[in-house]
């Protein structure tokens, strides 16, 4: 009977987890995209590092891939000048727009305790903008990460 209930509980649980991810913005994304563009205000003069990888900047030419049917995906720096990385990735997209990502490097998503959080806006076939919210000397500054459909 426990099994049964747990079961259930678990059912239950699951449904009400995916009724809260949007499965249309995610299946928008599928595929291989490039980052065309970073951008934020005083980026001519602040370095902002990035997912505790590399400078903001360094993420323009990168490679990302998204498997939305089981939430995967992989990601690639390969900006000259720039660290060489390469990581697969956990993600979803709710629907109110928050993009949750973690950078797993290999590890079970569930093993790795940090994550990231920004909005996506701007969705259509071929581009999407992810937003990170950062605070710089006080004031809340927007990093938009352009995508661009490969």
């Amino acid at each position: 009977m426990k099994k049964i209930l747990f079961v259930f509980a678990f059912a239950a649980i699951l449904i009400s987890c995916k009724s809260t991810l949007d499965t249309k913005s995610q299946v928008g994304i599928k595929g291989d995209w490039t980052i065309t563009n970073v951008n934020y205000s005083g980026s001519d003069v602040i370095k902002v590092n990035s997912f505790n990888i590399a400078e903001a900047k360094c993420f323009e030419a990168s490679q990302w891939k998204f498997i939305p049917n089981n939430n995967t995906g992989t990601m690639q720096l390969t900006k000259s000048g720039c660290p060489a990385f390469s990581s697969p990735i956990v993600w979803t997209v709710t629907k109110s727009g928050d993009f949750t990502l973690k950078i797993t490097e290999g590890d079970k998503a569930k093993n790795v305790t940090q994550g990231y959080f920004l909005k996506m806006r701007n969705q259509t076939e071929t581009s999407f903008q992810l937003v990170d919210n950062i605070n710089v000397g006080g004031k809340n500054t927007e990093i938009v990460y352009q995508f661009v459909k490969q």
